[in-house]
Parts: C-alpha cells; sequence; structure tokens
C-alpha cells in the first residue's frame, strides 16, 4: 500500500525547475532572478547570456530546464512561454574561520541558496 498521489501544485499551464545548493548568497542570486521576472524567456535568455554576474549561467541553466519541462512534459508551446515566478530561498551556511592577528579569529560564512523558476504559458492577444 501506497500514500495517493498528490495534485500538482502548478496550474496546468505552467512548469517549473528548481536547483538547490547554488553556492551564492540569496541576495547576489535574487539580483540576477529579478532580472528576468515577468519576462518572455527568449528575452530571458538573452538578458541572462551577456549579463556580468557570475552566477547568470547558473540561473540561464535553471531557466533552459523550465522550458525543457514546459516542452516535454507538459506539451506547452516554448514561444508563448513567460518567467511567472523566479524566486530564492536560503540554504545551509558552511561556517569557516580566518585567523586574525594576536591568536584571535573571525568568522567567515559562505551561504548557499536554492532557486526556484516556474515558467507559464500566455495566449498572444
Amino acid at each position: 500500500m501506497s500514500k495517493p498521489k498528490t495534485e500538482r501544485a502548478l496550474k496546468d499551464t505552467e512548469a517549473q525547475a528548481m536547483t538547490r545548493m547554488i553556492r551564492v548568497s540569496p541576495q547576489k542570486l535574487n539580483l540576477v532572478a529579478a532580472l528576468i521576472r515577468g519576462k518572455k524567456v527568449s528575452t530571458a535568455l538573452a538578458d541572462l547570456a551577456f549579463s556580468r554576474k557570475r552566477i547568470a549561467g547558473t540561473v540561464k541553466k535553471t531557466l533552459e530546464s523550465a522550458i525543457a519541462n514546459a516542452e516535454n512534459n507538459h506539451e506547452l508551446d516554448v514561444d508563448s512561454l513567460v518567467v511567472a515566478e523566479a524566486f530564492v530561498g536560503k540554504a545551509l551556511v558552511m561556517k569557516r574561520f580566518h585567523a586574525r592577528a594576536r591568536g584571535r579569529a573571525s568568522r567567515v560564512e559562505k551561504p548557499f541558496s536554492n532557486l526556484t523558476i516556474v515558467v507559464r504559458e500566455v495566449e498572444s492577444a
């Protein structure tokens, strides 16, 4: 006996992709996620390709995964997709130390983030 299948959290016109444990702070990742929110996927991919932020390549890869999920798993039209949501969450924080003068130490925190991108199919007017 298994559990009953849970209902799909997204609508039928939506698909999502998630990347976990990205080695960048959530604040820096949110700057890049804000760059693509609400845009058509073709425009968002172009913006990420020419962005000078280091993490833009990872965000682009996640967006491409969401587009592939929409096309292959949910039979959505790629040309009419927009980035409905792009949100960032906190993951773990590695704590390290940095040796300082006179035998002291200071704490260095290395944060990780989670990224979720939801794409939605919209009808052209």
